[in-house]
């Protein structure tokens, strides 16, 4: 048993050894010495352990792992960290080999591509006119709607010009500035709702409608509402489908119950009926109360009495569920999550001001309290008259919190619970802050088409 201690620290020396000093070339094995050890221990370790040992010694010297020592040569002095990272990373990359790469599969290309980030593939499309004609592939749409977007984007419009848009992407924590020339310069388009990456706008001068991709500029004037409704209105969206190739729809919703729903596939609007008598009227709805959207349903807040109004955009059943607002409760509006009917608003009591997160509980219809922003946060607040505005409500929000003295973009991840502070949003090739006025969440999509 001595003998097989014994060679136990010789494998472990050895492997320190190698751990300190690195690898060397392929060196021949010195014969003798193995022999001579061989011969020491053969009372005490039977031939099995010395074949172990010298299979050990022949895959270590043959892979190079080990370094084997000439007992007439001193040993080598200690290298620096540095110096063995320098030595692995001076080896050259060998080139492709065109045989190989010639006939790789045109569907793993589109494959691998739609699972760029973003930012990437837009790089990306410049290599060569095929790539850059992506966008226009039936099968590469396919392959990005296959792939789900962890969170969604926001798409912003800054307070000093208000048809200047600024999209964040809060995977890269990086503002993004596209410029959609088909819509109206001289008019106030707001986005209200998005639906499978496309964001629909609101004119709320002229009230028209318009739906956009930002990423590939798709754009589409939706025709003139048969009804004309001045006062408020709130607007939601949802797919026909998994994807914009099977349409989608547009629903607005006026304060007085008059509502239009807007199909891509006919490319008119539809009043489907009446809304029922017993929802109560009027609704107290403004494009600022996003709708909620949970499969083909849409869900919008409102109040006196307080509550929700709920669409069925397939059955066009509507119901109403009136639920108490939490006390000393502002500035709240829905969000959702996984299926789960969120809130979100500033409680405020006395001088002090945070922001909380409730949860619709199905069973009882009351609000639960789940979250609410961390008390150093909130202490920023505090004696402050400070106003928010819910800029995306998909799993991700992101909140706009103002007053005369403080300007906060943060985030909220409903399943994570975390808060994170959103980067000022600076204009291009400036210094100035971007004041941000209202925005829509969206899951960004490469081929999305109005």
């Amino acid at each position: 048993m001595e003998g097989v201690v014994m060679l136990r620290q010789l494998i472990g020396q050895l492997q320190e050894f190698v751990q300190l000093y690195g690898s060397p070339p392929p060196q021949p094995l010195p014969q003798l010495p193995l022999l001579n050890y061989a011969r020491w221990c053969s009372s005490t370790v039977d031939d099995s352990s010395i074949d172990d040992y010298y299979s050990f010694m022949m895959a270590t010297g043959k892979s190079a792992s080990v370094r084997i020592l000439d007992p007439s040569k001193p040993p080598p002095s200690k290298r620096s960290r540095k110096e063995r990272t320098q030595g692995k990373s001076s080896g050259t990359t060998e080139p492709m080999e065109q045989r190989i790469w010639k006939d790789f599969p045109e569907d793993l290309y589109e494959a691998v591509i739609a699972r760029l980030p973003i930012a990437t593939f837009f790089h990306f499309r410049s290599v060569c006119r095929k790539w850059n004609s992506l966008l226009d592939s039936e099968s590469f749409s396919q392959h990005c709607t296959e792939i789900p977007q962890a969170n969604p984007w926001f798409y912003t419009i800054t307070h000093e010009n208000v048809n200047s848009g600024a999209m964040y992407d809060p995977s890269l924590k990086k503002w993004h500035h596209p410029t959609i020339s088909s819509l109206p310069t001289k008019l106030i388009v707001l986005p209200v709702a998005s639906a499978g990456g496309l964001v629909c706008f609101l004119d709320i001068g002229n009230r028209n409608f318009y739906v956009c991709n930002p990423l590939n500029q798709s754009f589409k004037e939706l025709p003139a509402r048969s009804v004309k409704v001045w006062s408020r209105i709130a607007v939601g969206m949802t797919l026909n489908g998994s994807s914009t190739s099977g349409g989608y729809k547009v629903m607005w919703v006026g304060c007085d119950g008059e509502y239009e729903v807007y199909d891509s596939l006919r490319n008119s609007w539809t009043r489907p009926g009446s809304m029922p008598s017993s929802v109560k009227l009027p609704l107290s709805l403004n494009f600022r109360s996003q709708a909620v959207t949970i499969d083909s349903t849409l869900y919008f807040m409102r109040s006196r009495p307080d509550g929700i109004v709920s669409y069925d955009m397939v059955t066009g059943v509507w119901k109403q569920f009136i639920i108490p607002t939490p006390l000393h409760l502002t500035d709240h509006t829905l969000a959702e999550c996984g299926g789960r009917v969120m809130l979100v608003g500033l409680l405020s009591k006395n001088a002090a001001t945070c922001v909380c997160i409730w949860e619709l509980q199905k069973m009882t219809l009351l609000w639960k309290e789940v979250d609410r922003m961390p008390n150093i946060w909130c202490l920023e607040f505090y004696g402050k008259h400070i106003r928010m505005t819910c800029l995306g409500n998909k799993g991700l929000l992101m909140l706009s919190l103002r007053s005369r003295q403080i300007n906060r973009l943060v985030t909220y991840n409903v399943s994570s619970k975390e808060w994170l502070k959103v980067p000022g949003c600076v204009v291009p090739h400036g210094r100035k802050r971007q004041w941000i006025a209202c925005g829509t969440s969206f899951y960004p999509c490469l081929t999305a088409v109005a």
